[in-house]
């Protein structure tokens, strides 16, 4: 890990397995599957429902400040906490609740290298229990919005040479052939295809077979090839946001890109607006 741009936010399991009682770190387990954490889950981990916790319940958007701080003091996160992401899918919204934390300015969040996969198959323990509460204060900072994208700036992107735009979905739902992957209902837009200039780099083409990311070389290989190089403005997308957050932080944290956003409107914005230029 020490050819990544920033080593230090990314922990093996080993890692995990030795603070996992430290009263200075917090483990969060954020799951597409939202009964996973119930089934059995890394002791004195926190779960959040993506659903519930991750964006505001009637109007779709990232949680408000007051709402991220009230989410935070019920995990019993303080903000000199270590916060350690992990969860199903390769870490799916792991990195979505990564980017939450970074946008709301927390110091230090982190993910597990390869998620409640990789912890399972090593055989390592788990517990039903739920962690004990304790004590903590927290206040969060202003919101970053620079890490974020909306509708706006991607319209500002397509076609400039100076930026690139990253659809990181599967190939089929790139040329339009489905609205979202194959093992979940073909809902969330109106219209298949894609955004214009948009380059195909599917997340998953980031990750080992064991769910941990491949190495330095072979990330800046896949994604330069495309045309996203550090000197441009990136924008990932995907349909709901968290599939484009583990490819911001790729991009981010593991390869050192100065200026990237998650589109986290993604294709069921998009796709969805009335005159939006759609290719397939």
């Amino acid at each position: 890990m020490s050819n990544y741009a920033h080593p230090e936010v990314l922990v093996e399991t080993e890692w995990v397995a030795e603070y996992v009682r430290d009263p200075k770190v917090r483990l969060v387990e954020v799951d597409v599957d939202t009964g996973a954490y119930d089934s059995g889950h890394i002791p004195g981990a926190v779960g959040w429902n993506w659903k519930q916790d991750t964006q505001q319940t009637v109007r779709r958007d990232v949680p408000e400040q007051s709402a991220w701080e009230a989410l935070l003091l019920r995990s019993s996160i303080g903000n000199d906490t270590t916060i350690v992401f992990y969860g199903d899918n390769n870490n799916w919204f792991a990195t979505f609740a990564f980017w939450l934390a970074k946008i709301y300015g927390h110091a230090d969040a982190r993910i597990m290298n390869g998620g409640r996969k990789k912890w399972l198959d090593e055989g390592r323990p788990v517990t039903t229990d739920a962690p004990q509460p304790r004590p903590a204060q927290y206040r969060a900072q202003a919101p970053n919005w620079n890490l974020r994208a909306t509708r706006e700036l991607v319209r500002e992107y397509i076609a400039n040479g100076r930026h690139a735009l990253v659809d990181v979905r599967s190939p089929k739902e790139y040329s339009g052939e489905l609205l979202a992957p194959e093992n979940l209902p073909q809902e969330g837009a109106q219209r298949g295809g894609h955004i214009p200039s948009a380059a195909n780099i599917p997340w998953g083409m980031a990750v080992r077979e064991n769910g941990t990311f491949k190495p330095v070389e072979e990330l800046k290989t896949l994604y330069e090839n495309k045309g996203v190089s550090g000197d441009k403005q990136v924008i990932a997308y995907c349909r709901i946001g968290e599939r484009s957050s583990h490819t911001w932080f790729v991009l981010t944290y593991l390869l050192g890109y100065a200026n990237v956003r998650n589109y986290d409107g993604s294709w069921t914005e998009w796709g969805s607006l009335i005159g939006a230029p759609i290719e397939k």
